[in-house]
């Protein structure tokens, strides 16, 4: 059974976490504040199998299996967080993210859930919201997306010195990745850490990456320098004509 829906305009607060999950694509979310998680110490989030239905990587197993998931249980009534499609709003995204732990938007639209009701448990649900992020990375460590959006909502949270934990991870996966780095700058930038947004700004710029928006929140908070030119490469020996000669 397919269902057909008509086009949702996503309301204010979903245009903002979109852009929080676009940050691995060139834009950012600005943080605003809900109430404080504060840190859980250890936390138990679970065990990651699923069965048949998991656990699949979102940004590799684009296939039938995500497909069917996002038709059945992701669709942009769940996304928009309007209602559920197969049962219940919060079963169906825990449904998303027992399968795809690392599906991008249904992370974003689990965050904003929470800054709506103001809670870091959503009722219906067995985990906390934040051990969904944490299940996230423990799945793909390497997925630099998951980890800047966990940062986003340790931001959001009040626990600046977390958030800025998962962006170092974030800068190993780096390397030589212009999106990455540019992005990483903009979280920074949140963050208030102006020194590390400005190191990412340049090394972004150094890789080709063209937009500005980054120089511009630098620019305005009065921390944006810019990059010294590089040293011009020597002369070979020799070219340059001797006296005398």
């Amino acid at each position: 059974m397919t269902a057909k829906h008509r086009k949702v305009v996503p309301p204010p607060g979903m245009r903002t976490w979109r852009r929080l999950e676009r940050v691995a694509l060139a834009t950012l979310v600005v943080a605003c504040t809900i109430g404080t998680a504060g840190a859980q110490g250890t936390m138990n989030c679970g065990d990651l199998s699923n069965g048949q239905n998991g656990p699949f990587d979102y940004r590799t197993e684009r296939d039938k299996k995500l497909q069917l998931v996002e038709e059945f249980h992701f669709t942009s009534k769940v996304e928009n967080l309007f209602a559920g499609q197969s049962g219940s709003l919060t079963q169906d995204l825990n449904y998303v993210l027992r399968a795809f732990p690392n599906h991008h938007r249904a992370l974003v639209s689990l965050a904003r859930l929470a800054e709506r009701a103001k809670l870091v448990t959503i009722p219906g649900m067995p985990f906390s919201v934040e051990c969904y992020f944490e299940r996230a990375v423990r799945f793909r460590p390497d997925d630099g997306t998951a980890r800047m959006l966990y940062a986003g909502y340790l931001n959001k949270s009040q626990r600046r010195a977390d958030a800025l934990a998962q962006l170092a991870a974030v800068q190993e996966l780096a390397k030589d990745n212009p999106f990455t780095h540019y992005n990483l700058g903009l979280m920074y930038a949140e963050l208030s850490a102006y020194e590390s947004a400005l190191k990412h700004a340049h090394r972004a710029a150094e890789l080709g990456f063209p937009r500005r928006e980054l120089q511009q929140k630098l620019e305005t908070a009065g921390k944006w320098v810019p990059h010294p030119p590089a040293d011009p490469p020597p002369s070979p020996v020799g070219s340059a004509s001797q006296p005398g000669g």
